[in-house]
């Protein structure tokens, strides 16, 4: 009865490390570049996109379809920034638990 009590004990207790890591997570940044920094996204932990910034040099009518492909391109590239850095602070968390390889935390 002991052990079921001091498992019990040990899932609340992480259960409470996943919630403030998911909080932690909500919190973080990455920016992301494309064209060589003509275009820059900030998003957050969740991918919410926060901000985007254009160089004014790719105002031209010619070049829309460029500065589309770049926005995509520089989301994309803030987006692997903030799974990575989400990857790390989740490592912490699950280091010695039987997780599969390709399953991602949070949910």
């Amino acid at each position: 009865m002991r052990d079921i009590m001091g498992m019990m004990g040990k899932v609340k207790e992480m259960q409470a490390k996943m919630e403030q890591m998911q909080a932690e997570i909500a919190e973080l940044t990455a920016e992301g570049k494309a064209g060589g920094g003509l275009v820059t996204v900030l998003i957050s932990g969740k991918g919410e996109l926060k901000s985007l910034k254009i160089d004014p040099s790719l105002f031209k009518e010619d070049d829309v379809e460029i500065l589309e492909d770049l926005i995509v391109a520089a989301h994309k590239d803030a987006k692997d920034k903030a799974e990575a850095l989400a990857a790390e602070k989740t490592k912490a968390l699950t280091a010695g638990l039987p997780i599969p390889p390709g399953f991602k935390l949070p949910f």
